[in-house]
């Protein structure tokens, strides 16, 4: 039997990227999973196109109702939320100070930082209550070192974000819930199609890809509840962490 066989994953931010594959790889470790983002059609679309069988809902991170709507329908579906992985993150072309558009700036702080408060709001209390439970929060390295390339509304939304993960491992850890803040450097996601200058398929190959940081999430979410990782910095060869 699989170490995550039976255990209830909800994925948030699922339809694409490191969140799919993060919600394949413990569907095949024998996770009941359960997938969300805003758009419908995309995860219809990631449902029929994985090997994994996946269940779905469409979720808007940044309305608090809608979240916990979402974790109220996976534990009638499949039961209590065990593991959550947020994986929602937006960026915008506008990202520097001369270009920035403030409602962009609202809107990155809004999923980014407040949909991970309103996911870890939702889940955490069920997960003390019941004495155990996984949040795997994945940041940036843009929430760990200040990168220009990732712009001003991007870089605090997820300093934010990387908070709200610290602060809720010190908090959760004595009733048995862990909280990992995940910081994956360059990775081929579709958040690319935000940059400023369109990144070509050569430097792609060069970077992360999402399965290498969901075989992390996955080696954490397997080891034993005695185990607490508070944080993880995975990063492409062309950008170590110094």
């Amino acid at each position: 039997m699989n170490a995550l066989t039976h255990k209830v994953a909800l994925v948030v931010g699922g339809s694409t990227g490191i969140g799919l594959a993060i919600a394949e790889a413990m569907a095949r470790e024998g996770a009941v999973v359960v997938i969300a983002a805003r758009t419908e059609s995309a995860l219809q679309k990631a449902v029929e196109d994985s090997d994994a069988p996946l269940l779905h809902k469409a979720c808007d991170v940044a309305d608090r109702e809608q979240v916990a709507q979402l974790v109220r329908w996976t534990e009638e579906k499949v039961g209590p939320v065990e593991i959550l992985a947020f994986c929602a993150g937006v960026n915008s072309p506008k990202r520097t100070f001369a270009d920035v558009e403030p409602e962009d700036f609202d809107r990155l702080m809004a999923i980014n930082a407040g949909g991970a408060f309103n996911c870890l709001h939702a889940v955490l209390p069920g997960m003390r209550a019941r004495g155990g439970g996984l949040v795997i929060n994945v940041v940036s390295l843009a929430g760990l070192r200040t990168i220009q390339l990732a712009g001003a509304p991007y870089s605090a939304s997820k300093y934010a974000q990387a908070s709200l993960g610290t602060m809720a491992n010190l908090e959760a850890l004595p009733d048995g819930v862990r909280v990992t803040n995940l910081y994956p450097g360059e990775t081929n996601t579709p958040i690319l199609e935000n940059r400023p200058v369109p990144v070509s398929a050569e430097k792609k190959a060069r970077m992360l890809q999402p399965e290498d940081v969901a075989a992390i999430a996955v080696t954490i979410a397997k080891l034993p509840p005695r185990a607490t990782v508070p944080e993880v910095v995975i990063t492409p060869h062309h950008m170590p962490l110094l």
